[in-house]
């Protein structure tokens, strides 16, 4: 007896030294951090914000996706939000943009269950018709808290009686309704301009909550499109802007897989209405502890943050070896501190200049702060709606906004000239932007003085050959796209 106390007590031991171990694993796009593939489900790999209109009611759309690489053809499909995570958005109004200070948090928390644990089938038992129906063995649950900061005030934003679900991931024959003509062997379906359009698992899990607002959270497409894989080789890219010819054909590194991706929609009158610039980031944090007992996992002690991210592109192509972990165990109320030297002297500008002869400006960026410091996206919420990507009409998001008209009107401030603001990032984050294209053509331009602007790109900036996603995003609730069937995709 006393030796098997004394295993137990060395396993418990040995589990919550593994876990304060973890607690260096860090975050901020996809693979960008020396430890995050360690922890996939609480790995953020994308985070947006942008303005939306529905049925006469503005929001501020924001969304948070994590776990990267989901490859559509494995078996059996187990990629899942983490019970054990803690998943947030935050958003800052006001004074506490400056600052980097949340305003407001967005819980989610998730629960796993299974009809019938005594099949060896763990996710489908059948083909399903309807989300939760019987044939879906393995169905997460979640709930929503609202956590106002200034009050320290948490609010409950589902109803009691309302049980929020995730759909089944898209497992083709198994789920049939998320692929083209209701077929598991068809690709997943495109883009829709119309709710009544969506396939029947997504239409079912979008959700209207208490005080206006709406989610979803499941398994979506990833909804990012670069040649990561190019730009990370020495800039072996095919690029027109940068006037580079490579052999390599455009290279999409983010085709064909799918992520988990979580969409709250809020009233712009829960924020305080819509004469401000707000920030939105995101979290996502682990127990302190944990002990393995049995075959069971008990977590206990407080939240401890393992990767968080705001604006894409930061930590991964700005932020040196030496503090990737460091930002994602911050919060962006130390950005100035910690990583402004990052943003104004920026190396990639001058490993740009030496390995492709750009003219990129090196030193005093305060352009480039003024994007990523503190590290929230920064969102004008006295425009307009912006202009969303679908599959008709979604030209233009590959550039930086003031280009091409794909422009909004600020209500608060001049921008570039009469209130114009670009219409996606940096001004928000729509699905569809460009990301890398955009911040590679604002290192090359000089932004510093709007009345004084040194432009390196024009309409047709083409940074890495590739100009648009794999399948085309929604144009309604939840925005990303449909995830990829296994039995129909391609990667790049």
């Amino acid at each position: 007896m006393k030796r098997l106390e004394k295993q137990s007590r060395l396993l418990a031991i040995t589990a919550v030294m593994m876990c304060l171990s973890s607690q260096t694993v860090s975050a901020s796009s996809h693979m960008d951090a020396p430890l995050i593939t360690l922890d996939d489900a609480a790995n953020t790999t994308d985070v947006y914000a942008f303005v939306t209109e529905r049925q006469g009611v503005r929001y501020l759309t924001t969304a948070l996706s994590v776990y990267p690489f989901e490859e559509p053809g494995i078996g059996p499909n187990k990629y899942n939000f983490d019970d054990n995570v803690l998943y947030q958005i935050h958003v800052s109004t006001g004074d506490d943009v400056a600052k980097g200070k949340t305003t407001l948090s967005y819980q989610f928390k998730f629960k796993t269950r299974f009809k019938n644990k005594a099949s060896i089938l763990q996710s489908y038992l059948g083909i399903i018709e309807d989300v939760d129906d019987a044939s879906q063995n393995l169905t997460q649950s979640y709930r929503v808290t609202k956590v106002d900061r200034r009050k320290n005030r948490r609010t409950r934003l589902d109803s009691a009686d309302q049980i929020l679900l995730v759909p089944p991931n898209n497992q083709g024959i198994a789920t049939p309704k998320y692929n083209v003509d209701n077929d598991g062997d068809n690709p997943a379906r495109p883009g829709v301009d119309n709710g009544a359009d969506l396939d029947t698992y997504t239409a079912q899990t979008v959700y209207d909550l208490n005080k206006g607002y709406r989610v979803f959270a499941g398994q979506r497409d990833d909804g990012f499109y670069a040649d990561i894989q190019g730009v990370f080789d020495l800039l072996e890219i095919e690029s027109p802007t940068l006037g580079l010819d490579s052999p390599n054909k455009p290279f999409d590194s983010q085709a064909g897989f799918n992520v988990h991706t979580i969409v709250l929609q809020i009233p712009l009158r829960e924020l305080g209405g819509d004469q401000q610039i707000v920030g939105v980031h995101a979290t996502t944090s682990r127990r302190q502890f944990q002990i393995l007992r049995g075959f069971g996992r008990h977590n206990f002690g407080r939240w401890v943050q393992i990767s968080r991210q705001g604006n894409p592109l930061f930590n991964e192509a700005l932020v040196a070896l030496n503090d990737k972990d460091v930002y994602s165990r911050t919060s962006p109320r130390r950005d100035t501190v910690l990583f402004r030297k990052y943003a104004e002297t920026p190396e990639l500008a001058g490993l740009l200049n030496a390995l492709r002869g750009t003219n990129a400006i090196t030193t005093n960026r305060t352009d480039i702060a003024g994007i990523f410091i503190p590290d929230l996206i920064k969102v004008d919420v006295s425009t307009a709606p912006a202009k969303l990507a679908g599959e008709t009409d979604d030209t233009g998001f590959h550039r930086l906004g003031i280009f091409g008209g794909d422009v909004l009107t600020s209500q608060i401030q001049a921008g570039f000239g009469n209130g114009t603001v670009p219409g996606g990032w940096p001004n928000g984050r729509r699905f569809g932007d460009d990301v890398v294209d955009i911040a590679v053509c604002a290192l090359l331009s000089d932004l510093r003085d709007v009345n004084a602007l040194s432009i390196a790109c024009d309409e047709t900036v083409d940074i890495d050959g590739v100009v648009g996603n794999d399948i085309s995003y929604n144009k309604v609730m939840p925005y990303a796209a449909t995830a990829l069937n296994g039995r129909n995709h391609s990667h790049h």
